[in-house]
């Protein structure tokens, strides 16, 4: 792997760290409702973007002129996920749906393969299932869980969920050229349709004390900067690998509610730990090298 590329997959995976810290942050947002909060959010992610046109010179109106395929696949990537994430978990059990979204990273290793120069490996797969199965265990606790058929359209609305997501990332490298400035754009159009849904549906529950702090750091990692750096990381790092890495999140995010106590630390999550970060070590393993023919 080139110093860039590894250089671009860090700054990718630095994503994967940030939406470590959502069960965390959103735990302490009290009871807002989740179009409104993730209009919060993505408002102040907007901002973000209004940082970065600002440093770049000429009119910041330029920034928002991207070719209508750019348009439609940042906002299905951003907005369609959220939504379709809380529609999913209003038609089925939490763990479920959950677990079903999360299918995610499995699907952009998957996908990977049909970009032009991207190799397929069986590491990559190995890897990505192990990562599944722990991502599993932390999810279900362990405890398994079971379909039934009177939730099959919150399955369904999870599984487009999952879909959503790794389309958006694999897609996204299609789009090489444009800048990840250009995530502000889709950051803004996400607040507009998330305020719209939140006033269409849901009753307005503004923050208090420290859920005002809470919502800002969502905002500014994991609803925020998270989405720029992933941007950069799935256009020029390798993709695959993000994939998998991807799995830490759950990981990380139990870990940490574990650490505030918010959670407790179980056999199984040490289980899923072991298989998460197998999964990550088979996954870097180097390309194996057809025998070459003796002459």
């Amino acid at each position: 792997m080139s110093h860039s590329r590894f250089s671009a997959t860090l700054i990718g995976f630095s994503a994967v760290l940030m939406w470590a810290t959502l069960a965390v942050l959103t735990t302490l947002t009290d009871t807002i409702p989740p179009f409104q909060l993730t209009a919060m959010a993505f408002t102040i992610a907007f901002g973000i973007g209004l940082v970065l046109w600002l440093r770049d010179s000429g009119p910041i109106l330029r920034h928002l002129k991207l070719p209508w395929p750019v348009w439609c696949l940042g906002i299905t990537g951003l907005f369609g996920y959220h939504f379709l994430y809380f529609m999913a978990l209003r038609q089925a059990p939490a763990i479920e749906a959950s677990l079903i979204a999360y299918l995610w990273p499995l699907l952009i290793v998957l996908l990977s393969a049909l970009l032009p120069g991207e190799t397929l490996q069986r590491s990559h797969l190995l890897g990505a299932a192990l990562g599944f199965v722990g991502a599993g265990l932390l999810v279900t606790g362990g405890k398994g869980f079971a379909l039934q058929s009177q939730y099959s359209l919150g399955y369904l609305l999870a599984l487009l969920c999952a879909f959503t997501w790794s389309g958006y990332s694999v897609l996204s490298r299609r789009f090489g050229a444009i800048p990840t400035s250009a995530v502000g754009g889709f950051c803004g159009v996400t607040a507009l349709l998330a305020w719209l849904c939140h006033f269409l549906g849901e009753p307005t529950l503004w923050p208090t004390g420290q859920a005002w702090l809470a919502i800002l750091g969502l905002g500014l990692g994991p609803v925020g900067l998270a989405f720029f750096t992933w941007d950069y990381g799935v256009k020029h790092g390798d993709i695959r690998l993000l994939g998998v890495l991807s799995y830490a999140a759950p990981l990380l995010s139990t870990l940490l509610l574990i650490l505030c106590g918010l959670a407790e630390a179980t056999w199984t999550v040490a289980i899923a730990c072991l298989l998460i970060v197998l999964g990550a070590a088979i996954a870097t393993l180097p390309p194996t090298q057809s025998p070459q023919p003796k002459s």
